[in-house]
C-alpha cells in the first residue's frame, strides 16, 4: 500500500491558511459585506469557512496518518 504524505512546508502553509487566513478572510467579508450591502455576503462566508474546516480535518486526518506510521517504524 502506498502512502501519502505532505511535506513540512505544505502542512505548515495548509495549516496557516485553515486556521489563520480562511477564517480571517471571513470574518472580514462578513464584517464589510454587510455594511457595503453586498448580496449574498452569508453564503460566502459559510463556503469560505467550509473550506477552511475541510483543509483542517483534511490535514489533521494526514498528521494523525503520519504520526501513526511513524510510530509504528520506530
Amino acid at each position: 500500500m502506498k502512502e501519502y504524505f505532505l511535506s513540512d512546508k505544505v502542512y505548515t502553509i495548509l495549516k496557516w491558511t485553515a486556521l489563520i487566513a480562511l477564517p480571517s478572510i471571513a470574518t472580514f467579508i462578513g464584517v464589510i459585506g454587510a455594511v457595503w450591502g453586498w448580496a449574498d455576503t452569508d453564503a460566502i462566508v459559510t463556503t469560505i469557512n467550509a473550506v477552511g474546516v475541510l483543509i483542517g480535518a483534511l490535514i489533521g486526518v494526514s498528521a494523525a496518518t503520519s504520526k501513526q506510521t511513524s510510530e509504528r517504524t520506530e
